[in-house]
Parts: structure tokens; sequence; C-alpha cells
């Protein structure tokens, strides 16, 4: 489930299945099916239940938003308000803490979805032996791909990272953006080569440069450690600080044996979030508001 709005379930079904009907129509499908996004509302007592499930984890890191999208695509029927109002309850000091932090955010221009991917390493695991590399959309925002690995420095887990996507998608991006370490070789000349038989005289589709010039996947490696990262780094520094953790080769496999597929498991379960969460309309953004994902499904929509 992905809590989608009336209209925007009109939109996708007319805009990828050329199923036209109108809101009236669709009101009455949903009706005779039983679906409704506020009759019908579970009973508040499972919803904490399942609120305390979540703030066990890396949970506790997100706000009443983010949990209001896990209920609704967890299949409950509850109001913004009513998990809000259970997250002061239950998590008193989380909410405190959400609510002092301020980000101050970059401007950034993008033109359109595919035009520019920024790829990145996230080392705050490498320490305990999980290594992150993802990719980002700068324009629709949508996470492109996003894995826990043993390394993030062989050139050949992040080409075969990038030619996964772009065999799935079908393509790939008119620029690459990402820093000058060696691990990015591979995935350079794999652009290069598949841009110069598109078009021989474009030069720039490959750009690197400072990894904290690399805005879009900067700020999202923010969103990260709020919302899942730092539960796990807490969690494996306790195991340092308490003398079970050397930092020695059995450690750390010890570790990816236990944590990798668990980790690689919740990953899937944030870039999905991510990419069907609402992004807020703000004042003085450039890029689009709305559902990531919609901007790479329906980009004429949305394209500048």
């Amino acid at each position: 489930m992905l809590g989608l709005r009336h209209g925007e379930i009109l939109l996708l079904l007319s805009s990828l299945d050329s199923i036209v009907i109108s809101m009236r129509t669709l009101r009455r499908n949903l009706k005779r099916m039983g679906l409704y996004r506020r009759k019908n509302e579970s009973d508040p007592i499972e919803v904490a239940g399942f609120l305390i499930d979540q703030l066990e984890g890396h949970g506790r890191l997100h706000g009443y938003k983010l949990h209001h999208l896990n209920c609704i695509q967890a299949g409950y029927v509850v109001t913004q308000s009513t998990v809000r109002h259970l997250l002061k309850y239950l998590d008193p000091y989380g909410v405190e803490q959400r609510r002092r932090n301020r980000l101050m955010r970059r401007t950034y221009v993008n033109p359109g979805p595919n035009f520019m991917w920024h790829v990145d390493s996230y080392d705050k695991l490498k320490p305990f032996g999980i290594c992150i590399n993802g990719a980002i959309d700068g324009f629709s925002r949508v996470m492109i791909w996003l894995h826990a690995y043993s390394t993030n420095n062989d050139p050949k887990v992040i080409a075969g990272y990038f030619i996964a996507e772009v065999e799935k998608r079908m393509g790939t991006p008119a620029r690459i953006r990402s820093d000058l370490g060696t691990e990015n070789v591979i995935m350079a000349e794999m652009q290069r080569f598949l841009q110069w038989t598109m078009d021989p005289n474009v030069r720039n589709y490959f750009i690197t440069g400072s990894s904290n010039h690399n805005q879009r996947i900067e700020d999202w490696w923010a969103f990260l450690r709020r919302h899942h990262a730092q539960h796990w780094i807490n969690r494996l520094q306790e195991l340092k600080d308490h003398d079970c953790f050397s930092g020695c080769f059995l450690d750390k496999q010890l570790i990816l044996f236990t944590c990798l597929n668990v980790i690689e498991e919740e990953l899937q379960q944030v870039a999905h979030m991510w990419n069907t969460h609402i992004i807020r309309r703000s004042r003085n953004a450039v890029a689009p508001s709305g559902r990531p994902l919609f901007f790479v499904k329906l980009p004429n929509n949305y394209a500048q």
C-alpha cells in the first residue's frame, strides 16, 4: 500500500493504464470494496502496538508524518493527528529532540528526471565492516539504489549497482556526479561509453568533485542518519564501549554475518518509504513538491 490520494489514483490509472474514470466512479468502487481513507479507523491500541514495535528500532528517529505513512502502508486506517498524539505519549523525548532540530537547506536546480544521478558512499558504519553506497536522482529525489555490503571501495561492486539500474530502467542518466574515488572508475567508463554511443559530442556526462559539493546525496545521508543509521551506530558503538568489538577482521566478519542482511533489508524499506513519501511544498525550493515516485513515473507533469 502506498497511501495514495484519490486524485493520485486517477492520475496513475489514466497515465499508466489508460483507464479514465471519474472521481465519483472511483469512490463508488472503493466503497463497494470496503476501502476508505477515514472510515472504519483502526483500533488506537493496535496502532499503538505497531508504533511501539517501530520505536524499538530506528523508527525512534522518524517524525509523525513518516510514522503515519508506515501505518498506512501496513494496512492501518488512522489519521496523522492520532499518530502524532500517540507519539507524544509513547516517545516524548524523541518528539522533543526532533522539535529542536533545524536544518539550513541549500538551493539546488535540476532540469528534469534522470538528468543527473548523484552517487556517493556512506562510511559511518564502515569502522564496523558495513559499507553503504547509494545514488539519488537530482530532480525527482528518487533513490536509484541503496545497498550495504562488505566494501564500497571495489570498482566492480559500484559498477554492478550502476549497470543493474541501467538494465532495470533501460537507460542511463544524462550525467552522473560523484567524488574522485577510485571506486567509481569503472562506472565512469561505462557511463562515458553509453553516452558516447548516443552523442559523441557530449563531454560532461561524468562529473567529479569534492563530496561536500555533491549536494543531493549528501543531504540524503543526513536523512538516512536521522531515520536509520543512527540506531545502528549507537548499537554497534555500545559493543565497542563494552569491549565486545575490537575492530579486528574476525569481529568485522561476525558483524557482517549477523547484521548485513538485516541492514540491507532495512535500507530497502527506508528507500521505499522515501520514494513514496510526500515532499511538502517549500517557498524557496526550485524542485517540485509531491511524491518522488510520481516525478519518475509521470515526468511530463513536473519537468522544468
